[in-house]
C-alpha cells in the first residue's frame, strides 16, 4: 500500500528541490531559477502617480500651458514632442515654448508639493 502511494508523488517536484550543480556556489533550489514578474503594485502606483498628474494639470494650469505639458511629456499617451515640434505645431517660438514649459512645472510641482 505504502509503495502504491508513493508511486503517485512519483513525478510531483518541490520547488525548494535542489538542482544538482557543479561548483563553489552550492546548490540552487528550483525556486531560486524561477523568474517572477511580480510588478503589480509599481504598475498602481504608477497609475495613481499618472492620474494625479493628470488631474493637477487640469485644474491648476491655463489650456496653453496644459497643452504644452500634455504634448512634451505625452500625458494623453501620444509620444511626447520636443520643444522645437511643439512650437511648429502652435507657430510660437521654441523658446517661448520653453518659458510656458517652465512657468507649468513649477504651478505643478508647488500643487502637488501642497496637495491641492
Amino acid at each position: 500500500m505504502y509503495f502504491r502511494s508513493q508511486r503517485k508523488l512519483q513525478g510531483e517536484v518541490s520547488l525548494s528541490d535542489s538542482l544538482d550543480g557543479e561548483g563553489e556556489g552550492g546548490s540552487l533550489s528550483i525556486l531560486d531559477t524561477i523568474r517572477v514578474d511580480d510588478t503589480m503594485l509599481e504598475d498602481l502606483d504608477a497609475r495613481d502617480s499618472c492620474a494625479r498628474v493628470r488631474q493637477c494639470v487640469a485644474r491648476c494650469l491655463d489650456e496653453r500651458e496644459a497643452m504644452v505639458i500634455d504634448l512634451r511629456y505625452g500625458l494623453s499617451r501620444e509620444q511626447p514632442l520636443t520643444q522645437r515640434e511643439i512650437a511648429a505645431k502652435c507657430g510660437i517660438s521654441r523658446s517661448y515654448v520653453s518659458r510656458i514649459e517652465k512657468r507649468a512645472l513649477e504651478k505643478l510641482r508647488a500643487a502637488m508639493e501642497t496637495g491641492a
